[in-house]
């Protein structure tokens, strides 16, 4: 889930990513040779070669440059990445206690994928004016040039499966994950308002009653009661 943001620059292109240095940079047309381009990285064509498999996480290194939009336009300072906040969602999956029916395997593969897509796209928030259809086209055809990067093949096609099982929604696994996407929202929140005295009451309403597991709502819960206590012994 992103971060809400109040202001932010026009909507991007498929193959632009945005700025790191602030909104107010706007998007930029990325470096990788590949992307809005008829031409391959050099090896993707070579299905399962190393050449692909680099050129695949050479690209990958941009989620871990991307900084989450959302705290940019809320005045945080060298906010979180796309890929810190993938890494603590698939750690959610990890130490979760174990749920009838659940494949906890599943889970962190698709914390760790749910949002690879802005490795191209960026990171789309709100305010860009992309409505939610217009966004997941994009990141769909964003991820079909990433998996035609790594060469396609049996792994390609896993990945494009698990976005697409949380992107719809489409199972247990798929519930859960969503719930540790606004679980590490609002932590990250709390985390933010006690690191700089600040009150980000946007990301908790956002959140609000949109928890779909037990878990998730347990979690979100232990979070809510450590913050309504820090705000209770707020100096006024």
């Amino acid at each position: 889930m992103r971060p809400p943001s109040a202001t932010g620059p026009p909507a991007p292109g498929l193959f632009y990513v945005r700025c790191q240095e602030g909104p107010s940079e706007g998007f930029r047309s990325p470096t990788f040779p590949s992307l809005g381009t008829s031409q391959a990285p050099v090896g993707s064509a070579r299905r399962g070669s190393s050449a692909s498999v680099i050129d695949f996480l050479i690209l990958c290194h941009r989620l871990k440059t991307t900084k989450r939009q959302g705290w940019i336009n809320h005045g945080i300072e060298g906010p979180e990445s796309v890929a810190d906040h993938m890494y603590r969602m698939a750690l959610m999956a990890l130490i979760a206690r174990d749920l009838p029916g659940l494949n906890r395997e599943r889970c962190i593969k698709i914390a760790l994928v749910h949002d690879i897509a802005e490795a191209i796209v960026g990171d789309i928030t709100p305010s860009d004016g992309v409505t939610k259809e217009e966004k997941s086209r994009m990141e769909s055809a964003a991820l079909n040039e990433m998996c035609e990067v790594l060469g396609g093949g049996m792994r390609a096609e896993e990945i494009k499966e698990l976005w697409a099982e949380y992107e719809n929604n489409a199972s247990l696994e798929a519930n859960l994950v969503k719930d540790f996407d606004k679980v590490e929202l609002i932590l990250q929140a709390l985390e933010y308002e006690t690191e700089h005295g600040m009150v980000l009451d946007e990301f908790f309403l956002s959140t609000a009653g949109k928890f779909q597991t037990e878990l998730g709502k347990n979690w979100a819960a232990e979070i809510l009661l450590r913050r309504n206590s820090r705000l209770a012994n707020r100096p006024n």
